[in-house]
């Protein structure tokens, strides 16, 4: 992600209550859409269960339609999704296989890893589009990350 200018980040709960979910990826969708009109071409996600995999959705479903965007996974480890249900193991390689780009930061779990990953979405990012309902956390963590980078914050 070396075109910081042009590259969103995204940060969030990997639990996401069902009844949030519709109006959720409504407003995902409206972000990403008005970030496109406004020059952002990169859209870096970590990879995990809950907002994290709507938001590669969204930008998945939104690059049908804007064939210049791309997703990057920032993946803290290789061995990420070991203990994802099926149906969200599933999903994860899918959006593997359709990500623009994939960097895994290491082979298998280090402790660490994921505020790592977290550290390098924000690094090479200029806007942050965040979901997040806690004070605690690193989705909470990721936020005042961004926030000291200077980065614009989207708070969905």
């Amino acid at each position: 992600m070396e075109h910081r200018d042009e590259t969103c980040c995204f940060t969030g709960h990997r639990e996401v209550p069902l009844a949030e979910r519709g109006e959720l990826m409504r407003r995902l969708n409206g972000t990403v859409r008005e970030l496109i009109a406004r020059g952002y071409r990169y859209f870096g996600a970590g990879g995990a269960v809950g907002f994290d995999t709507m938001a590669a959705q969204t930008v998945l479903d939104l690059r049908r339609e804007f064939s210049h965007i791309k997703l990057i996974l920032v993946l803290p480890c290789g061995d990420q999704a070991r203990h994802f249900p099926p149906a969200d193991a599933f999903e994860y390689r899918r959006i593997l296989g359709e990500a623009d780009k994939v960097t895994v930061l290491h082979e298998r779990y280090v402790p660490g890893c994921m505020l790592e990953r977290n550290r390098r979405l924000v690094a090479h990012s200029s806007v942050c589009v965040a979901y997040c309902r806690r004070d605690s956390g690193g989705t909470a963590y990721t936020l005042r990350e961004a926030r000291r980078a200077g980065l614009e914050l989207i708070l969905l």
